[in-house]
């Protein structure tokens, strides 16, 4: 199971990477809930579509460092650069730890730092 979900999180992330929101959301199941710890979670996937489409306003360049899983989570570690409230680049860390049920995803808590 876990490796399954590697790759759909990798399917997910691709698309996100192309700039398909809605190829990413295909993977994700209606109630999803997203934390980004510290400071808000978000809640179904409407939820989750509204802030794509205000944060991913260009596509996301991700670098995973590290993709493991076991059992029905997947965490990933890896830095991001996206644009900032002033469309600028800017650097994050990130650690984000992905459940699955199933072949969707369920949960996301995510661990950002700007560097």
């Amino acid at each position: 199971m876990s490796e399954k979900n590697k790759a759909i999180l990798e399917k997910a992330n691709a698309a996100i990477a192309k700039g398909n929101n809605e190829g990413f959301l295909s993977f994700c199941a209606d109630d999803i809930e997203w934390t980004f710890v510290g400071d808000k979670t978000i809640k179904g996937k409407e939820a989750v579509r509204q802030w794509m489409a205000a944060t991913y306003v260009e596509p996301p360049k991700f670098r995973v460092a590290n993709l493991i899983a076991e059992d029905d989570f997947v965490a990933a570690l890896g830095d991001i650069t996206m644009k900032d409230e002033d469309g600028k680049a800017a650097d994050y860390s990130y650690c984000d730890v992905w459940r699955f049920r199933g072949d969707k995803i369920v949960e996301l808590k995510a661990f950002v730092v700007k560097t």
